[in-house]
């Protein structure tokens, strides 16, 4: 029997024990930056603490770093000391103190994790840069958050071309091991830390395409992982594992600079003392697989692009990829075709898969969808886990019913707190009794959210945010360009691609080479268009001139007379 959620009612019955008084998950109120809300009762207060704990994990192996030969690795134990020592220098060196920014630019590494935790540990904030940045966009992002100290590796350094980043810089390559050495019997840090301090930013674009820092509080990384210690809980109680069931080993392929790598990976396994398998590198199905097979990899976080790559490659069946238990993601669309195809792949994930839906606004998480829920409503990202809120709402800000289409709003401690120092962008994203306006637009049906568009004018090419605006202003700065606008196309693979239409100024001839030679100056390569058009007539736009992209894609007709 079932009940009108579509699902057995002992799921409910067990969400509701766990979160019950007295329970693992006992909820309470507390006030979150002056509004009141519900949290988990017994949680941890700083990532400091999940740290300090993590040494209770002892000579077991916490991340292992490799690009399918070479590795590196190390244990709960030795990372913490690695840690400590490394919080020293910074401290002692260059005067990093609470609340001041250290930037950390570079590929998937143990130097990246080693000054996340040495900066969190100081009551400090790590930026993770985006790694993909081109040399103007990293001074842009070095510029805007003002860190004490920059560490960077060399290839991200370069793309500097010698210029001077105006604020010091550690190499990893060539300086880090100082800082590793500088006190190797030192203490973690004691600096006082609350659990509403900032801990990380991270940047993500905005509709003006420029990226915009968000902060994530020390609650609001711990509220994630909590949520998904509750999701992990509970499936355990539903389908009990057999007790000889091999530990759990993850494989991480999404960059630290990202949520999904960096608070979903890097922070929860720490604090679950879960052991991890990092690669490096570009990406590769088949190292993928190889290491499923020769290391017994148990889960993997995926984004649409990634999973696409392994299960359509030719070799797939030539691997045993039977080990892998749990497989789960988001970050870009994901096809009930790409699902299903993933199950015949991985033939043990069947009834464990898992899709979520969330944004670095709120910590990585706000809905999810796993199990026998996303075999029922494949469709679906899910339901929202205890402690979090979500509500569509029309333009008036009103409340819309079941299954009328509106703006996603969220609010709970996965929130952020704004964006770094854009009080006006913060003051539009999250309103004054703390819900966020996410900007995508979904609706819900008998609890579960269903995402129709992700902020409106974004391209989700490959688990990347790709703004069309940033995009139209880098080509509006090329001379022979009048006009242009740039939309989304379908991509088997990468789930969107992105389409440049362009207009010439008159007498100019555009050469579509040039174009996108043009735009790989100052763009990451994933944001440069991959589809072009040149056209002769002026695009569609409203009276205020904005560009009319559903117009311009021949979506929807011009409903109105242009004068």
């Amino acid at each position: 029997m079932t009940d009108l959620l579509g699902v057995p009612p002992e799921v409910f019955e067990i969400e509701a024990k766990l979160t019950a008084p007295g329970g693992l998950f006992e909820l309470e109120e507390a006030e979150v930056l002056g509004n009141r809300m519900l949290v988990f009762k017994n949680r941890t207060p700083t990532l400091r603490a999940h740290l300090e704990r993590s040494v209770g994990f002892g000579d077991r192996e916490y991340v292992a770093f490799t690009d399918g030969t070479m590795w590196r690795r190390f244990t709960f134990a030795q990372h913490e000391r690695l840690v400590a020592s490394t919080a020293a220098a910074p401290r002692d060196i260059y005067g990093v103190k609470k609340g001041d920014r250290v930037a950390i630019l570079g590929a998937n590494s143990p130097e990246w994790i080693i000054t996340f935790w040495a900066t969190v540990s100081l009551g400090a904030i790590a930026v993770g840069l985006n790694g993909w940045w081109t040399g103007p966009e990293i001074r842009y992002g070095v510029d805007d958050c003002e860190p004490a100290l920059l560490v960077a590796d060399a290839r991200r350094l370069a793309r500097l071309e010698g210029a001077d980043p105006g604020v010091p810089v550690v190499e990893m390559e060539t300086g880090f091991e100082s800082l590793v050495a500088y006190a190797p019997g030192a203490p973690l840090p004691d600096e006082a830390i609350d659990e509403d301090d900032p801990a990380v930013i991270l940047y993500t674009s905005g509709t003006t395409g420029r990226p915009k820092g968000a902060i994530n509080t020390h609650r609001n990384v711990n509220s994630m992982l909590q949520l998904n210690l509750f999701s992990g809980t509970r499936s355990a109680m539903l389908n009990p594992p057999p007790p000889d069931l091999p530990p759990n080993l993850a494989l991480v392929t999404s960059p630290l600079f990202h949520v999904s790598a960096l608070n979903a990976a890097c922070c929860m396994y720490l604090g679950l003392g879960l052991s991890s398998i990092w690669l490096v590198g570009r990406f590769d199905p088949v190292v993928v697989m190889r290491l499923i097979e020769s290391e017994r990899i148990t889960s993997w976080g995926f984004t649409g692009t990634v999973l696409h790559r392994v299960v359509h490659h030719p070799d797939a069946g030539k691997y045993d990829l039977s080990s892998l238990r749990t497989l789960g993601g988001g970050g870009s669309p994901i096809s009930v075709a790409l699902l299903e195809r993933s199950k015949e792949v991985f033939p043990n994930v069947r009834g464990s898969m898992a899709v979520g839906y969330g944004l670095t606004e709120s910590s990585a998480l706000a809905a999810t969808n796993s199990g026998m829920e996303l075999e029922l409503f494949p469709e679906s990202v899910g339901r929202t886990p205890p402690t979090v809120s979500l509500e569509i709402r029309g333009p008036d800000g009103g409340v819309l019913a079941d299954g009328e289409e509106g703006e996603i709003y969220v609010r709970g401690p996965i929130i952020m707190p704004g964006y770094w120092r854009r009080p006006e962008a913060t003051a539009e994203a999250i309103t004054p009794d703390g819900w966020l306006r996410t900007g995508d637009i979904g609706r819900v049906i008998e609890g579960r959210l269903y995402v129709s568009a992700r902020r409106r004018d974004l391209i989700l090419r490959g688990g990347e945010n790709v703004y069309p605006v940033e995009i139209e202003h880098r080509l509006q700065e090329h001379p022979d360009v009048a006009e242009d606008g740039v939309v989304s196309v379908d991509h088997p693979e990468l789930g969107e691609d992105s389409r440049a239409i362009v207009v010439a100024r008159p007498g100019a001839d555009l050469d579509v080479e040039d174009l996108r030679k043009f735009c790989a100056e100052s763009l990451a390569y994933y944001k440069v268009p991959s589809h072009w058009e040149v056209r002769s007539e002026p695009l569609p736009r409203n009276a205020t001139g904005k560009l009319l992209r559903n117009v311009l894609t021949g979506d929807a007709a011009l409903d109105f007379v242009e004068e």
